[in-house]
């Protein structure tokens, strides 16, 4: 798949101005807000779902090593093998291996970010696999040749008129000769397609959304069914996911899966929900003959230690996604790798370094809905300064921004300048915006205005106007 290119201020600049994908995702990102707050407004006790998730996770955390250890022995206990993966080169070199053992030539893969994480496509491609991505959104951006732009919809960026185009390029030559320009053609079409694959798979390749440490079983939630046919037909099942995502009973994994859904795409629950544990027993009428759990560190370790911990809670439900004025407005691609969003905005330095991620915490304006809408309580924002006071104090902040940001805390330090200053230039602001209610250039600050007018300040500051309503009462 082709990364993203030029540096995030270039790729930001591309999205603004992109008339298609500003229409998919003013489409996509608004329906997912709705569906998830009338859900969560029909379930009176989400809070306190939300609240036991969140213990549950911290318990686990807590206590990580053992319900690994635990969650292993399970697996071997029902026929399984458990391998450790430190980082994402030696999550791939074992996919690769466990492959080449297989004697594998096809290998079919339901949506798993970890295996985006760790670029185990190419890696697959490079050795001489053929690898079918059998997600629809996944399928799309392959055949784009694309990374996804959303961790739950990963063609959210694409519109109607461009997968069908897509459909006709690589679909003709297959015998499929019609233009469709209806989704439901569209779905079908990828349907047949597919289901070749399936029973020529040996070996089919998903994602853990949760690890259950006293059974040793992987669950995975999908809508389209296709996770299962990628890990009961292929010889070889392989799950890639992270250490963090182990969890300690089924009734545990219950409070998750009830979050998961409505966070994600606003639905009551996933169309399948899906258990696997271990390989197929003798009275067993389908599924794999291996059975391989691959636990990918790349980085956890690191933060289950340190300032960034609580970032481990996250299920991946994109629901921080869906609510960011940022993400919203430039798309998955701008960030530049795996993890958009706030949520990437957090693990994309802490993986890939302060340095590589640099713009992404100095994207985000701090608002706060991410961490309202997460389900399972992580403060984003929190995160999200911490990284920008890291880079600041490592060196990593360019001079003038440093500058910039010692001036603002100088004047935030004092009250009577700060107010000296606003009085000024409040009313200076207001008077640029004329009659027009907005300002369509801000001096010095043009990125604010590029794509969108900017509500121009009252008159006067909130401190005039509430000490004139204070004089006015009777």
């Amino acid at each position: 798949m082709q990364a993203p290119t030029g540096n995030f201020h270039q790729r930001v600049k591309i999205a603004i101005h992109d008339a298609r994908l500003q229409a998919a995702l003013a489409h996509a990102s608004g329906g997912f807000a709705r569906k998830r707050a009338a859900l969560v407004a029909a379930l009176p006790e989400y809070e306190a779902l939300r609240e036991r998730a969140r213990a549950v996770k911290e318990h686990v955390l807590t206590n990580l090593d053992g319900y690994l250890e635990r969650y292993e022995a399970q697996v071997i206990a029902r026929g399984g093998q458990v391998h450790w993966a430190a980082d994402a080169q030696a999550a791939r070199e074992i996919i690769l291996e466990i492959c080449r053992k297989a004697d594998a030539k096809t290998i079919t893969k339901g949506k798993s970010m970890v295996s985006e994480e760790i670029a185990i496509n190419p890696a697959l491609e490079a050795a001489g696999y053929q690898v079918i991505e059998t997600d629809l959104g996944e399928y799309i951006i392959q055949l784009a040749q694309e990374p996804p732009s959303h961790i739950i919809v990963p063609a959210v960026h694409k519109t109607r008129e461009q997968v069908a185009d897509l459909f006709d390029a690589h679909h003709r030559p297959l015998g499929y000769t019609r233009h469709l320009t209806e989704v439901g053609e569209m779905v079908d079409e990828a349907r047949q397609v597919l289901r070749e694959h399936y029973f020529r798979a040996d070996v089919g390749i998903t994602g853990g959304n949760f690890l259950i440490a006293e059974t040793g079983s992987s669950i995975i939630v999908t809508n389209e069914g296709n996770g299962d046919l990628t890990q009961t037909l292929a010889r070889v099942h392989i799950v890639t996911t992270g250490i963090e995502r182990v969890v300690p009973t089924f009734d545990d994994a219950v409070t998750f899966l009830r979050l998961l859904a409505r966070s994600a795409t606003g639905q009551e629950t996933e169309t399948y929900t899906t258990v696997s544990t271990g390989p197929r027993r003798a009275d067993d009428l389908d599924g794999p003959q291996e059975y391989h759990v691959v636990l990918v560190d790349n980085g956890r370790s690191k933060m289950l230690g340190g300032a960034f911990r609580e970032m481990l809670r996250c299920i991946r439900c994109g629901a921080c996604l869906n609510h960011c004025p940022v993400y919203t407005a430039i798309g998955g691609h701008a960030y530049g790798w795996v993890y958009p969003g706030p949520m990437g905005s957090v693990l994309t330095p802490l993986i890939n370094g302060l340095q590589a991620g640099y713009d992404l915490p100095n994207a985000c304006t701090l608002n706060g809905r991410c961490q309202t809408v997460c389900p399972v309580k992580i403060p984003l924002p929190g995160l999200l300064r911490e990284l920008r006071r890291q880079q600041f104090e490592t060196g990593l902040t360019p001079g003038l921004t440093r500058l910039a940001l010692q001036a603002w805390a100088a004047l935030a330090k004092r009250p009577g300048l700060y107010r000296q200053v606003m009085r000024v230039a409040i009313p200076l602001l207001n008077r640029i915006a004329r009659r027009r209610g907005f300002l369509s250039r801000l001096p010095l600050a043009g990125g604010w205005t590029d794509s969108r007018e900017l509500p121009a300040p009252q008159r006067q500051t909130f401190q005039q106007a509430w000490s004139e309503r204070k004089g006015a009462r009777p």
